[in-house]
């Protein structure tokens, strides 16, 4: 079972990530679940969703503890919330950001454990809301970050992420999102090979 925990804040399109994330792993016949967790219900407070993914029936009802991969739809949280909580070793980090993780002061990862270099194939940095404004008008992240999530941890395909979008929005949102998150997913390519050519 694959379990991926996205934070971010309230009005981002957490909750609405998560429910894409799952509808994407259907497209693949795959099992999936996804659900919210609100400490208060406004917009601009944190929230954090979770998605499960898996080849059999999944019965865990519980909120992941430990993730596989991270969503960080908001880098305000980095500093205020322990988003890097119980993240597995070999987990996947994806930052809404334009900034590099060492400018975010987060070079080495806590990941609860122990402070960890993440290795580069497994962490990234994607200016996700700038992609939003420039496809749809508006900073709303989660499809960029789910397209460049599809490229980061190879979860999911490309196709699916569009097949999830369709699914949840019509006319010019959806096709907004899907020019968001496809050229998320080429850039998060770019980043991955220029990484391993470094």
């Amino acid at each position: 079972m694959f379990q991926v925990r996205i934070h971010g804040r309230g009005g981002q399109g957490v909750v609405t990530a998560a429910e894409m994330l799952s509808i994407a792993a259907f497209e693949e016949g795959r099992h999936a679940q996804a659900f919210p967790s609100f400490g208060s219900e406004r917009t601009g407070a944190p929230v954090v969703a979770f998605c499960r993914i898996a080849d059999k029936e999944i019965r865990l009802r519980e909120p992941i503890m430990e993730p596989d991969g991270l969503i960080i739809q908001d880098p305000t949280l980095l500093h205020q919330v322990d988003v890097f909580s119980g993240l597995k070793l070999e987990g996947y980090v994806l930052i809404n950001t334009t900034r590099s993780f060492e400018e975010l002061g987060i070079g080495e990862i806590a990941t609860g454990r122990r402070a960890q270099r993440r290795p580069a194939d497994r962490k990234c940095a994607l200016p996700a809301s700038e992609l939003a404004l420039k496809h749809i008008g508006r900073p709303v992240p989660n499809a960029a970050l789910l397209g460049g999530f599809a490229a980061l941890s190879g979860l999911i395909t490309l196709d699916s992420v569009i097949a999830a979008v369709r699914d949840k929005f019509s006319g010019k949102i959806a096709d907004g999102n899907i020019a968001a998150a496809s050229e998320a997913y080429e850039y998060v390519k770019r980043e991955m090979q220029e990484n391993a050519d470094a």
